[in-house]
């Protein structure tokens, strides 16, 4: 792997992608330190910042921002924004006609629906941030500790402004990468965000557990980093069989090939759609100061360690898994592809009963990559509830690991592809 990295160095090309990828990083890096005017930064991490003892909710957002949310920095919104509304476009093309036409277009259905999701990123990030303000402003008055030296209309406006405009710029920070970079641009900076907090992390959870209690918390992480690989690799592979045809006056060849349906097929995506379900309860507690509404989201959607957290939480990764990849993959339109093509699974007919045995085939393979996603996301609130740690510093999270691991395999096979295009071994062998 090291002379896959120096042969890598030595293409030009290849070289200034990848130093054009760690330069965008660092920018990125500064800005997660740089604290937004108004801010207290001194009375944030008095008191144990600002995410800090906010529940599953503010400690998901500042996973994806890296650590700003907690010194409240310009980008301490992070990339959350851009993530929903993507996801939001993705629900909307399948029920807006409009969508389904420009995806169908090609690179320039492409443009538009990117346009549009930018709008989007836009939007959300104002109602976001000021959620946000006022939610943070409540709760460090309560806690005694103001966070905000003023909270008037044109200074919540104008903190409202720059963080705005900080996730705008990490949205085309991220387009950049994609363009003159090395991977996927968001992919990178969210793996950069969440790598980032992993050496405190780590400090924090040495500092609350006994060092042989610490050394099996890292044989259980890479324990599940390997379940992590094993399941991200993980794929039922659908033969197709292929018969020749004939196509103006040539004759193609048939042949056979298959449809990797894979295990994890929505990937991350669940988690981050339970986690954005649960955000609304905790912004709506801040606003309707009624008492019971405000013990249910204290004790159950905000306290990790409590079973209705985790039930909750787990029922709602398991459905979102079903529900994305229900969405990203459509086996009539499959079916169809493959019809017209002239393929065909081998011992099914084509056309509907095609479409129905690939809807029954990843209906299964669903099942166990949906338990397998609740599982690794409720690790830090078992490890809550059995050990009495700090969920926000369990280094070894499910969401965490899956990030890291995907977009590592990932970026690793777009190198392979790179290496292997200018006749270099790559990192396989």
């Amino acid at each position: 792997m090291l002379r896959a990295f120096i042969d890598a160095f030595k293409i030009p090309d290849l070289r200034n992608k990848i130093l054009f990828t760690l330069f965008i990083i660092a920018v990125y890096r500064v800005g997660a330190h740089w604290p937004v005017p108004n801010v207290d930064v001194a009375a944030a991490r008095s008191a144990g910042g600002v995410a800090g003892g906010q529940g599953n909710v503010l400690a998901f957002i500042d996973l994806f921002a890296g650590g700003a949310l907690q010194n409240f920095a310009i980008f301490a919104l992070g990339i959350m924004p851009y993530i929903t509304s993507s996801i939001i476009m993705q629900l909307l093309t399948v029920v807006i006609p409009k969508l389904e036409q420009w995806q169908k277009q090609g690179e320039v259905g492409v443009k538009k629906i990117t346009q549009w999701t930018r709008y989007m990123t836009v939007t959300l990030a104002v109602l976001q941030s000021t959620g946000l303000l006022f939610l943070i402003n409540n709760q460090s008055i309560e806690s005694g500790t103001p966070v905000f030296r003023e909270f008037t209309p044109p200074r919540v406006a104008f903190m409202v402004l720059i963080l705005t405009a900080g996730t705008a710029l990490i949205m085309w920070l991220g387009e950049l990468i994609t363009q003159r970079g090395i991977g996927n641009g968001m992919s990178i900076l969210i793996f950069v965000s969440v790598v980032s907090a992993l050496p405190s992390q780590g400090t924090l959870l040495l500092q609350q557990l006994s060092t042989p209690m610490f050394a099996a918390m890292l044989l259980l992480g890479i324990a599940i980093i390997a379940a992590v690989v094993f399941m991200e690799q993980g794929q039922r592979r659908i033969p197709v069989q292929y018969a020749k045809r004939v196509v103006g006056r040539r004759m193609t060849s048939g042949g056979s090939t298959y449809i990797p349906l894979k295990v994890n097929q929505s990937g991350v995506i669940p988690i981050i759609f339970a986690s954005s379900v649960l955000y609304f309860p905790t912004l709506l507690a801040s606003v309707i100061q009624w008492g019971p509404f405000q013990r249910f989201v204290n004790n159950v959607l905000v306290n990790q360690a409590s079973p209705g957290y985790i039930i909750t939480f787990g029922l709602m990764v398991v459905f979102f898994a079903y529900f994305y990849t229900a969405i990203t993959f459509n086996p009539v339109d499959t079916a169809d592809n493959i019809r017209k093509y002239g393929g065909f699974i081998p011992g099914i007919r084509p056309g509907r009963p095609t479409a129905e045995y690939l809807a029954k085939v990843l209906n299964r393979i669903t099942l166990p990559g949906s338990l397998f996603l609740a599982a690794i996301a409720l690790i830090p609130s078992i490890a809550l509830a059995v050990l009495l740690v700090d969920p926000n510093a369990f280094p070894f999270g499910g969401t965490t690991i899956l990030i890291t691991v995907g977009v590592a395999l990932e970026t690793a096979k777009q190198l392979e592809s790179q290496l292997t295009m200018r006749h270099y071994e790559g990192f396989l062998r």
